[in-house]
């Protein structure tokens, strides 16, 4: 499967996370080909909202493709529900074709996959864990920011995978020909420890920031001071304490295969990231 595939018709695409990590990037990507494109978010208009239904309806009439990502995450409480409420939706809508962003080690991810699977619709799914962009654009920037990085995260690595590279797979499947029933895997070319993620990134940046490893409890108990939601610390102590046991630590082939080239490496991220400057503290 190579990106050199014939286009298909470009119908109406609702990109679902349309301001998030990889949503924003979609459609970035849609527009830079002229193809039509509805941005699904709160602020959107018409808005979209997953924990509002009434909201679906207007997002979907005349959506023929559905990039789906879920916020936060696919293991989050209550996602298999509302996936299965709006892929239903989807279909009664007439969409043809939905490319769901799907995690990688999570059975509740898995179960989401099936879901879409059995819809009737043409599927695509693309499934990731660890962001790079996590460092960059998400919970993680202030403390790389700030020159300490504190993580319930040891040894095992992660092959880190980059926002742009999911984007690419998803807009390839959403606007060309051979990638439908397929699951790309998408991960980085190498797996790094968190630790070895920070000091890519001190480097080059050029400057030292630290990684301290903490009890997952202790991780918990913090973030409850900081004041984040209960329902954000369960998730995140989840994926920490449960998703992070090396199931992940594989790097795989889906990049290269859905758009014959290979992953970008995260020493590329770091480079790229620190250039614009917003990891200077």
């Amino acid at each position: 499967m190579t990106n050199n595939a014939q286009n298909i018709e470009n119908g109406l695409t609702l990109v679902l996370g349309g301001t998030g990590k990889t949503g924003r990037r979609v459609v970035e990507r849609l527009e830079a080909l002229d193809a039509p494109v509805r941005m699904g978010s709160r602020s959107a208009s018409p808005a979209f909202d997953w924990t509002d239904e009434t909201t679906w309806a207007p997002v979907l009439r005349d959506v023929e493709k559905v990039y789906l990502s879920y916020y936060p995450d696919l293991a989050a409480p209550g996602a298999i529900d509302a996936v299965r409420s709006f892929t239903a939706a989807a279909a009664d809508a007439g969409v043809r074709h939905v490319v769901l962003l799907s995690g990688r080690g999570e059975d509740e991810a898995r179960e989401c996959e099936r879901i879409v699977q059995a819809s009737g619709m043409a599927w695509t799914v693309v499934r990731a864990s660890w962001f790079a962009q996590n460092f960059s654009e998400d919970y993680l920037l202030d403390p790389v920011r700030e020159g300490e990085v504190v993580l319930p995260a040891g040894d095992v690595p992660e092959p880190f995978v980059d926002a742009d590279d999911i984007a690419d797979v998803a807009v390839a499947a959403l606007t060309r020909d051979g990638h439908a029933g397929e699951v790309y895997e998408v991960t980085g070319p190498r797996a790094l420890t968190f630790a070895e993620a920070v000091a890519e990134i001190g480097r080059a940046a050029g400057r030292d920031i630290a990684f301290v490893p903490v009890p997952v409890d202790d991780y918990a108990a913090a973030l409850k001071d900081q004041g984040l939601p209960d329902e954000l610390i369960e998730f995140l102590t989840y994926l920490f304490g449960t998703i992070l046991d090396g199931r992940n630590a594989r790097p795989t082939d889906g990049v290269r295969r859905a758009l014959g080239r290979e992953p970008i490496d995260f020493a590329d991220y770091a480079r790229t990231t620190a250039a614009s400057g917003i990891w200077s503290s």
